[in-house]
């Protein structure tokens, strides 16, 4: 009999969509300590999901669907409205810029449409490392520039701050590029060679 739909790990993702929009609020209004604890429990309860539906056998299609949704709207949301934010408040090389969030919010809607088209012609697209990897530099990118909008405007961050940033920054971006580039040679392979891709039906994230 399959998990019913009803169950613990659809509960969290549902919880984090809604945390995430208290998020987007928080940083509107410039309460970045505030949208730093949000993001930090809404990014948290990803991991807490995923083992749980692991650990419980409680894996729907349901879940698979809206687990990496939240995910998405909880990133792409961030970037977006964080690029207003550190606009004219860090140099080009010390934020997330309009352009960068044009890129992630460009990759997850490519692999959208890729999961799609090989999950309906029968094969399965699910998360890789890469993808992994992607989400934690994401997160660590927008942690850490909350943090530096939340330090007083007239003063310099301190040093492990800014350092912190602009690697996190910079490698969140070439994850993103990297790990979508990934998921572009996986669809080819399987559109060239048909049945020579497999996936890890567990994993969770992409």
């Amino acid at each position: 009999m399959p998990p019913s739909i009803d169950n613990v790990p659809n509960r969290i993702s549902a919880a984090r969509l809604i945390l995430s929009l208290v998020v987007f609020v928080l940083i509107s209004v410039g309460w970045y300590w505030a949208a730093f604890v949000g993001f930090v429990i809404a990014a948290a309860t990803d991991w807490v999901d995923g083992w749980w539906a692991r650990r419980y056998s409680q894996v729907t299609q349901l879940g698979r669907i809206l687990d990496p949704f939240c995910d998405k709207i909880l990133i792409c949301g961030t970037y977006i409205l964080l690029a207003v934010a550190m606009h004219d408040r860090f140099p080009w090389y010390a934020q997330i810029s309009g352009w960068m969030a044009v890129i992630v919010v460009a990759r997850e809607l490519l692999v959208t449409a890729l999961r799609s088209f090989i999950e309906q012609s029968g094969g399965d697209f699910s998360a890789k490392m890469a993808g992994k990897l992607k989400m934690w530099f994401q997160c660590l990118a927008v942690g850490t520039s909350l943090m530096a909008l939340a330090q007083p405007i007239d003063t310099e961050l301190p040093t492990w701050l800014w350092i912190t940033l602009v690697v996190s920054v910079w490698l969140a971006l070439a994850s993103t590029i990297q790990s979508g580039w990934e998921y572009v040679q996986a669809t080819w392979q399987r559109l060239a060679f048909p049945g020579s891709v497999e996936s890890d039906s567990n994993a969770n994230g992409d």
